[in-house]
């Protein structure tokens, strides 16, 4: 390969849709790639969310279209996909970002594992699973008529080792992994060898979806499990939504173009802390 760094990595002129992207850290995701001149489609089902990182992208300078769309409705991821094709012809980048836990699913001294109501475990496992095929059936469709194309799924460290009281959640990102390796496959044998599939698995990020679990709401002080959590992870700190931006840039550029098929941890080291 004969490109510069600067090359390698460059996602100039690239067109890319983000799901979930009103959260903190497929927000930050969305920033940065259009910061770097790539042609950003914020999706995500709140209005205001989706709204408030395009105006963050165009207050840094840059250009980007917020899409409205629930990753649990093909109807309207299909809309979705109308409108990149009608704005941009082509799509170059996806990455599923949609997904989070719920309060209701995660067992607690108030609630059981036994008692966890059956919609709310539905739900976990359906936003984040179903929340990631869905979209790659979709968008993943122009990529195979394009034969060419990238997709990263955000998975998580529990896909690894499944933490305590989050069970649903735990077993969905565990799918996710096992999806991204079937999806890469699938594409490169059937539709071209030109398009990947990878994964990122964040560590422990502090976002809205967990924040309960990882501060005591009233002080914002850690809670037992936010220092256990801190304890066993050997750089002693949260991560922070700029740590993703690296791998990111290198899964969805050419300095990448050998890899699919693979998870990659973004977590502090926690994976590879045995705990002594």
């Amino acid at each position: 390969m004969t490109e510069s760094t600067g090359d390698l990595f460059s996602v100039a002129g690239k067109v890319a849709v983000l799901t979930g992207a009103g959260g903190v850290l497929v927000g930050r995701m969305a920033l940065e790639l259009s910061r770097r001149g790539a042609e950003v489609v914020v999706v995500d089902r709140v209005v205001e969310a989706a709204h408030k990182v395009v105006s963050e992208i165009q207050a840094s300078g840059g250009d980007a279209m917020a899409v409205i769309a629930d990753v649990l409705d093909r109807s309207s991821l299909v809309d979705a996909l109308g409108c990149v094709q009608e704005t941009f012809g082509r799509l170059d980048i996806l990455v599923n970002g949609a997904g989070g836990n719920r309060k209701e699913a995660t067992t607690s001294p108030d609630l059981s594992f036994f008692d966890i109501p059956l919609d709310a475990l539905r739900f976990v496992l359906d936003l984040n699973l179903l929340g990631t095929i869905l979209p790659c059936q979709v968008f993943g469709r122009l990529m195979a008529e394009q034969k060419s194309g990238v997709i990263v799924n955000i998975s998580s460290m529990n896909s690894f080792r499944p933490l305590t009281r989050i069970v649903g959640y735990s077993a969905a990102k565990a799918a996710i992994n096992n999806f991204t390796q079937w999806l890469a496959v699938h594409m490169a044998q059937n539709y071209s060898p030109h398009i990947r599939v990878n994964a990122i698995a964040p560590g422990f990020f502090e976002t809205n979806q967990n924040r309960y679990l990882l501060r005591d709401e009233a002080t914002g002080q850690l809670t037992s499990r936010g220092a256990q959590i801190i304890s066993h992870t050997p750089m002693g700190r949260f991560g922070q939504p700029e740590d993703l931006i690296g791998t990111l840039l290198w899964l969805v550029s050419p300095a990448s173009e050998f890899v699919t098929g693979v998870v990659i941890p973004v977590d502090g080291g926690f994976s590879a802390y045995s705990g002594v």
